[in-house]
């Protein structure tokens, strides 16, 4: 399918690996001009050289306000967003530090407001535009070993609520993505430590963890990252322009409401 995206600029945040990186080469491959984030200039030049000669790679840290609006201003004129970049960490509530709280907050939250914030005003105003949260089932489920995670997950639905409110009239969308258990590169290393450590092959791991973690999955296996980031290449085309202010799921069937 021609998603129509050639001449299009895309910037992804958190992109030089995981459904980052698999975002932006898809993105590229649909013919748009991609923006590779990262925190460090080697990471994000080498995932850019992975992708292609339409891709470019830009340090920046966007868990700073610093970061943000240096990535603003080496970013120029965005008519895609992909608001990715992210942390989890499993942790009990009782043994979440005040400051554990708000770094999850400015990574996860802030991040995606910031940029938003800048580049959604040029949006409006050129009449066309894509903002997408890549946000989590953890934000609709909040997993009981993650609440800090979850909260701010469900706060970028809450963001993308409000800000489709916005593009009323407009030729501008604004959505989230809540991919469920999904083997990105993050997720595939922490599995297979926890793995070693219960003495199990990963495979048998990822049956247990589905029998006893995410019983609900209709998948009963982690997503790839190209089918969260397929999803999200459609929602950045000008395909789903009647698409906007929606949480669209690639869960795998793990929240059980339609």
């Amino acid at each position: 399918m021609n998603l129509k995206l050639e001449n299009k600029t895309a910037l992804i945040t958190g992109s030089t690996k995981g459904i980052g990186f698999a975002i932006a080469r898809v993105l590229a491959a649909e013919g748009a001009n991609v923006i590779v984030n990262g925190r460090s200039k080697d990471s994000a030049d080498e995932a850019a050289r992975k992708i292609g000669s339409n891709a470019r790679g830009i340090a920046a840290d966007v868990s700073t306000a610093a970061g943000c609006a240096s990535l603003v201003v080496q970013a120029g004129a965005v008519d895609i967003l992909v608001n990715n970049a992210g942390i989890f960490e499993p942790k009990a509530f009782a043994e979440i530090p005040d400051a554990d709280w708000e770094r999850f907050y400015q990574v996860n939250v802030m991040s995606g407001v910031r940029l938003t914030r800048a580049f959604f005003p040029g949006m409006l105003e050129r009449n066309w535009g894509r903002v997408v949260f890549i946000s989590s089932e953890s934000g609709v489920q909040i997993p009981e070993e993650m609440i800090h995670y979850g909260m701010t997950k469900a706060a970028e639905i809450a963001l993308v609520n409000g800000l489709a409110r916005l593009t009323k009239g407009t030729g501008v969308t604004v959505n989230a993505v809540l991919p469920g258990p999904t083997a990105s590169e993050g997720v595939t290393d922490f599995v297979n430590t926890l793995a070693t450590d219960a003495k199990q092959s990963a495979e048998d791991f990822e049956k247990a963890f589905f029998r006893s973690v995410r019983p609900t999955s209709l998948l009963q296996r982690f997503a790839t990252v190209d089918e969260v980031a397929d999803t999200v290449a459609f929602l950045s085309s000008p395909l789903a322009s009647a698409t906007n202010g929606a949480a669209v799921r690639v869960d795998g069937g793990v929240v059980r409401t339609t």
